[in-house]
């Protein structure tokens, strides 16, 4: 059966063969001429892994073709991690254009610049953005890019390879980077939107910030905010102690006007750390005071249910889903759920037998609330889908 999105994978210590027979599998499941291909590269060796993405993309010598290295790769409904493989997923876009870019980073006076990026149109629709998270300052980027692409959503990952910094390959039109980011923007005739699951439940009350420096929140509801967490985690059961213990979470709402917040109505950050001086929490971003917030924790089965709910609500306001590329944390896979399938296999129950493909990330990039973010723990998915009365798909 052929349709326009299609996926494949491909498991082996030669990775020149992989990327052949992943990029084949995916071109030959295609109803049309490909448009984009993207590609994910697990290998050991960077070498080997730039031999893989250049070969990857002189499959393709008419779409335009991007990818990267990972550590675990996504297609065929299933995932591979820590293991030498190619995932590849190829597009029939008709009527879309799409425009390849590829940033960098220059350093001006005592603050970065990024250069690269396309010119924006009004019938810009999202840019898939795949980073190298040891050379590029991903997070201020992605968190203030409404000031230089307005809403442009943007929707991807930071790629990394198995020997850590050093190790990242970036693919795109025929070129291989060893640092920066590089992308896609998509424009025109495609129907496009996002999913981002981040897969936690709130614990407490919601509070406002009533005191806060930099990144510690020193009052929540005018009382130490310490003194506030720790008469949530009292009243807990011993369950949801030991997830507090794994890992706390806070979601700041990202909606201040809304009667009541939520799961799912807040952008989670991590709880890193308390100061008893103080009394004090510190946490992953920096909180003003007046912004409500609330404890999260995370685990599988509200992860699983968190993905399934979000993709099944999406399901039925699109109709038919025709293709999904996914980009799910590093943190997810075997290490959440025992199994590295359990993200493909939520897409593929809920959205149907498309064409899936995508990487585990050091780190995802996907909107939340109409503001671009960069998330841990996300499982974040960029759907395409076919207009009502619209042609294509299998």
């Amino acid at each position: 059966m052929t349709s326009r999105f299609a996926d494949g994978l491909a498991v082996g210590s030669d990775l020149v063969e992989a990327a052949e027979r992943a990029v084949g599998q995916a071109l030959s499941r295609l109803s049309g001429e490909a448009d984009l291909v993207c590609f994910f590269i697990c290998g050991d060796d960077p070498d080997d892994v730039a031999r893989a993405g250049e070969r990857a993309m002189r499959l393709a010598p008419e779409a335009h073709v991007i990818g990267c290295s990972a550590t675990g790769v996504i297609g065929d409904g299933q995932g591979v991690e820590l293991t030498s493989a190619v995932s590849a997923w190829a597009a029939t876009l008709d009527g879309a254009e799409l425009t390849t870019f590829a940033l960098e980073t220059l350093t001006a006076e005592d603050r970065f610049v990024v250069v690269g990026l396309p010119e924006r149109t009004s019938d810009d629709h999202v840019a898939i953005l795949l980073a190298d998270p040891y050379t590029f300052p991903t997070d201020a980027f992605v968190e203030r890019s409404a000031d230089v692409l307005g809403n442009l959503p943007l929707i991807g990952g930071l790629a990394n390879g198995i020997r850590g910094r050093g190790s990242v390959r970036l693919f795109a039109d025929g070129e291989i980077y060893t640092e920066g980011a590089i992308g896609v923007l998509l424009s025109g005739a495609v129907q496009v939107s996002t999913v981002v699951s981040q897969g936690c439940r709130p614990i407490g009350p919601t509070m406002v910030v009533t005191r806060s420096e930099d990144n510690l929140l020193l009052e929540l509801a005018g009382q130490p905010a310490l003194a506030r967490l720790e008469d949530i985690v009292s009243e807990l059961d011993e369950d949801d102690r030991e997830l507090v213990a794994a890992g706390l979470q806070i979601g700041v709402a990202m909606d201040e006007y809304a009667e009541r917040h939520e799961r799912g109505d807040f952008l989670i950050r991590g709880v890193i750390g308390i100061d008893p001086e103080r009394e004090a929490v510190a946490i992953g971003d920096v909180v003003d005071v007046g912004r409500t917030v609330r404890f999260h924790v995370r685990d599988a089965a509200t992860a699983d249910e968190d993905l399934y709910d979000l993709l099944d609500a999406h399901r039925e306001e699109l109709g038919r889903i025709d293709g999904a590329l996914l980009f799910s944390c590093n943190g997810r896979g075997s290490a959440m759920f025992g199994t590295a399938d359990h993200d493909p296999v939520a897409l593929r129950d809920t959205l149907g037998p498309i064409g899936v493909a995508g990487f585990f990330a050091a780190g995802e990039v996907g909107p939340v609330g109409g503001q671009n973010h960069v998330h841990g723990f996300t499982a974040s998915v960029l759907i395409f889908s076919t207009p009502s009365g619209g042609a294509g798909g299998s």
